[in-house]
């Protein structure tokens, strides 16, 4: 299996200005391995800091140190240092996210929001629109909200075209923060399949699964996380 995400040395505080500058360590000396073909599960606490490491492996967080490299192509990225540009470029081809809430774009059908990436990615309009209604009707969004907006839909339904979404390009890698808040049982069962299947084509996943049984369905090793009082 390639190792496509070494995360070394990884450290993060915030700094709370409104409050005087009060610091809050989240995340010290954290390292994190995954390798094609596997999902490791973010495990630990409420407050551990599971969601910052993710959102840093994502670049959205600035760390204090530490290196994230990525395989992108036939390349090594760090996402620490990395050019913006390169890092829309990772996002882009590479690295797909599933947040726990989806970002209702303003008058674009649900159809759209999903096809996006495809789109982005260079797939063309009709085979990326076909990618996104196989995925919405995979997972139980009627035909007759396609061509709706999200912002309108329920919150079951929102996190379904957010799934959807991160699921219409087979990335090399894929995170995941709570793929699952908010859905029936039927709809979960989807997502478990279409984890499992980006495992079995080689994706290197990384999630955060409160749910037990989503957990023990899709996750290869757990990465233990605990809150910084209690490493102390």
């Amino acid at each position: 299996m390639d190792l496509m995400i070494n995360a070394k040395d990884l450290r993060k505080t915030f700094i709370l200005h409104p409050q005087g500058g009060v610091r809050i360590p989240v995340l010290a000396d954290s390292s994190l391995q995954v390798a094609s073909g596997e999902c490791v599960t973010l495990h630990g606490p409420s407050g551990a800091g599971k969601s910052t490491l993710l959102r840093s492996l994502y670049a959205n967080y600035k760390l204090d140190q530490g290196s994230i490299l990525v395989r992108h192509g036939g390349q090594i990225v760090d996402m620490v240092t990395a050019a913006p540009r390169t890092v829309l470029e990772v996002r882009r081809r590479t690295m797909g996210y599933v947040s726990q809430f989806l970002r209702a774009i303003p008058r674009v059908p649900a159809l759209d929001v999903v096809a996006e990436p495809a789109c982005l990615a260079g797939i063309d309009q009709a085979e990326a629109r076909e990618r996104a209604a196989a995925l919405l009707a995979r997972l139980r969004i009627p035909e007759r909200l396609w061509h709706i907006p999200p912002a309108t839909f329920s919150g079951g339904e929102q996190q379904r075209v957010n799934v959807a979404r991160g699921f219409v390009l087979d990335y090399p890698i894929l995170l995941l923060d709570e793929p699952t808040a908010s859905l029936d049982a039927a709809n979960r069962g989807t997502v478990i399949e279409l984890i499992n299947e980006a495992k079995a084509r080689g994706g290197a996943i990384v999630g955060i699964f409160h749910d037990a049984e989503v957990r023990d369905a899709v996750t290869t090793r757990l990465h233990l996380i605990q809150p910084m009082d209690a490493a102390a």
